[in-house]
This record gives structure tokens, C-alpha cells and sequence, in this order.
């Protein structure tokens, strides 16, 4: 009876060993790992600015087909707000179309000063660029930029000594450089410096019958700051 106790420990014995061994040889499991989350990209961007619109102008004047020297005219400053929408086609490169109205008014400068103002008119002028976003300076997103402005004068009044005021509309180059701050994923603060190259043809007639005719540089820089929202 001893010799089978004796027996029936070692085998247990024996058992417990296998089976702790061949615990031993399997792997642990690995717990899943949760899939890293995606960040959306968001390619729509919108602004709301209020900008300033300070023109450079000049212009070059003729009276009766005859150059006046010395005969200028000055294009007035204007506070406006201002809209523009951004495509992104990947992470740096986007495009941006920018709109607004701005009145400006038109001053005789120069050896014509004494004839005061020569008129007002309102200015559209849409414009398009092509932009590179920087992406390596975290929430600090600067960007630079260059393409195409239209714009078009209306609502155009003559001063008091002219009349039939007209402003042909004109094509420009513009330019620009700015940042955009990121306060989260969606919101964002951003301050814009924009130049347009706006050289358009006008004529008026100075009272009684003297037809006026210019070449006028505008030429603005446009000082922006506002609102970024990417969606």
C-alpha cells in the first residue's frame, strides 16, 4: 500500500511538472491595440477681415490730348470688411479668392490741385492667388502668395467742376503674405498684407467742355486682420 501512495505522488508529481512546462512554451496573448486615430484633413478655409485699403497712386493726365506736367491726381484710403475662401489641394498649396467693395475718392494733386475733387467711385475687385502654406512651425501657419485681380469702377461721380466721370475696369498682379495662428483644429486668428497692381484708364470732362483724360496708378497695399475658420 506504501509503494502505491509512493507511486501515485510521483506520477502526480510528474503531471504537475509537465503541464507548468508546457505552460511555460506558450506565448502570453497580446491585448488588441486600438488603431491610432486619423486626422481629418479639412481642405475648406473661410476669413472674415476688416482691412485697410491704402492706395500709392499717381497718375498722368492729359487736357485736350495735351500731357498737363506736373498733374496728378490722389486716390483716397478705406476701412471695409472683407471675405475670402480658401481650397487647400494638399497640406501646403491652396487656393484663395478674396472679394469686397471699397468707395474711394479721387483728388486732383499737383499743378491741377486748385481743382479739388475730381470724383468718387466704388471698387470691386476679386482676386485670385496661388498659395504655399508652411507646416513646420506648429499652430503657426505662415503663408506667401501671388496671382491674378480684376477690378471693376462704378457708381462713379464727378466732383463739382467735372462731369462724365468713367474708369475703365483693369487687370493686376497681386501679391500677398500672411499667417494664420490656430487656436484649435477649426478656429484660428490671421493677419494678411496684400498688394494689387491696379493701373486703369479714365476720363472726365472738365466744366464747361475740356475733355480730361489718365492713366491712373492705384497700386494699393491691403493690411488685413480677422478670423480663420477650416472646416
Amino acid at each position: 500500500m506504501k509503494k502505491l501512495v509512493v507511486s501515485a505522488i510521483a506520477a502526480l508529481s510528474f503531471a504537475a511538472t509537465a503541464a507548468s512546462t508546457q505552460a511555460a512554451d506558450i506565448p502570453a496573448r497580446v491585448e488588441a491595440q486600438p488603431p491610432a486615430p486619423i486626422e481629418v484633413f479639412n481642405p475648406w478655409m473661410i476669413r472674415v477681415r476688416a482691412i485697410g485699403v491704402l492706395p500709392e497712386s499717381s497718375a498722368r493726365i492729359r487736357a485736350g490730348g495735351v500731357l498737363i506736367p506736373g498733374a496728378s491726381a490722389k486716390v483716397s484710403n478705406s476701412v471695409v470688411p472683407e471675405v475670402d475662401i480658401t481650397y487647400f489641394f494638399t497640406r501646403n498649396l491652396a487656393v484663395e479668392a478674396i472679394c469686397c467693395v471699397t468707395p474711394h475718392r479721387i483728388k486732383a494733386t499737383g499743378a491741377i490741385a486748385a481743382l479739388g475733387r475730381i470724383g468718387s467711385t466704388l471698387v470691386f475687385p476679386p482676386t485670385v492667388l496661388l498659395q504655399y502654406h508652411f507646416t513646420n512651425f506648429g499652430a503657426f501657419k505662415p503663408y506667401v502668395g501671388v496671382g491674378v485681380n480684376y477690378t471693376h469702377y462704378f457708381n462713379n461721380s464727378a466732383g463739382p467742376l467735372f462731369a462724365n466721370l468713367k474708369i475703365r475696369d483693369s487687370w493686376g498682379v497681386a501679391a500677398q503674405i500672411g499667417f494664420d495662428y490656430m487656436i484649435d483644429k477649426h478656429w484660428g486668428i490671421n493677419f494678411d498684407v496684400k498688394r494689387i497692381y491696379m493701373q486703369p484708364n479714365a476720363r472726365v470732362t472738365l466744366l464747361p467742355a475740356l475733355p480730361i483724360r489718365a492713366k491712373v496708378k492705384i497700386d494699393p497695399w491691403i493690411i488685413g486682420a480677422g478670423v480663420t475658420y477650416k472646416f
